[in-house]
């Protein structure tokens, strides 16, 4: 996939894995996603899942053909974006890894086997930049989002916003399947509860121009990014993303039934621009069908 003429994606789509992180059933699957930004410098933003290592270094290694990659951005280090890093680390070792002060801890501390020479670290923070060529990378921080490690990265070149993990929905990429959807399901359950650090980084993305948001899951978004953003902050600052009313009930008899029907009724009659009711049940009964992943 080309997202631009110099930026080029070497993601992995996950059809193996049933349960996202142990819990999110993923009927689609799940996208890592992973970029190359090819200039006078070359940049490999983020790895995948160790679990997908060598499709990944096959698809770098067709962008970058005879050239070697000089940076390797580490803009999160949840595993299903770390998990590569040694791998590429011993695939091209002259590489210098650039990631936050608290990202280099993580890595050390999950890697312990290797000590990268201090040489080969560019420690970054809020500001930074790193100069490529005709692009540049400018640093912004994004702590909790949903890792307090975390550093989004924007290419004021092609307007271009790396954004970690935000913007990120569950579903592999070479399924077609309505974006907001499962980007409100991951969002609710992987970012959630971190509202306001959410917001923080909205404000700093307000200043920026930006035309295409490349997350570490889903699709590159481009084209009318409002539509995106719009929900993001809805979500982030706990507005009602749709008007309406839903009743949630549970009922031995019946009697409890007829009443939420009744009182769904009136509301309809009244005007109420959407109406849902939702009976709540008994747990399923457990399945043998366990994560492929551990």
């Amino acid at each position: 996939m080309t997202v631009s003429a110099d930026i080029k994606y070497v993601g992995v789509n996950d059809h193996e894995i049933d349960l996202f992180e142990g819990q999110y059933v993923v009927p689609n699957g799940m996208a890592y996603n992973s970029y190359v930004i090819v200039d006078e410098k070359i940049v490999v933003m983020d790895t995948v899942d160790k679990h997908f290592t060598q499709e990944w270094l096959g698809n770098v290694a067709k962008v970058l053909g005879n050239r070697k990659p000089d940076y390797l951005v580490v803009q999160h280090m949840e595993c299903d974006h770390s998990g590569s890093i040694m791998a590429f680390l011993n695939t091209y070792p002259d590489v210098t890894i650039v990631a936050s002060a608290k990202a280099f801890t993580m890595l050390h501390n999950f890697h312990e086997e290797k000590e990268i020479p201090e040489e080969k670290k560019l420690e970054i923070k809020e500001g930074d930049t790193l100069n490529l060529g005709k692009h540049e990378l400018a640093f912004v921080a994004a702590p909790m989002v949903h890792w307090p490690e975390v550093m989004m990265t924007y290419d004021a070149y092609d307007k271009v916003l790396f954004a970690a993990d935000g913007f990120g929905k569950f579903g592999a990429n070479d399924v077609e399947e309505d974006w907001a959807c499962e980007a409100r399901r991951y969002y609710i359950g992987i970012v959630g509860k971190y509202g306001q650090q959410v917001q923080n980084v909205l404000k700093k993305a307000a200043g920026l121009e930006i035309e295409t948001i490349c997350s570490l899951h889903g699709p590159v978004l481009k084209g009318d990014l409002s539509y995106y953003i719009n929900l993001y902050d809805i979500w982030s600052s706990y507005e009602v993303e749709t008007e309406g009313v839903a009743i949630f009930y549970t009922s031995v008899y019946g009697h409890t039934k007829k009443a939420v029907e009744k009182l769904a009724k009136k509301l309809e009659e009244k005007g109420c621009p959407k109406v849902v009711v939702a009976r709540s049940s008994s747990p399923p009964p457990p399945t043998t069908r366990t994560s492929s992943r551990s």
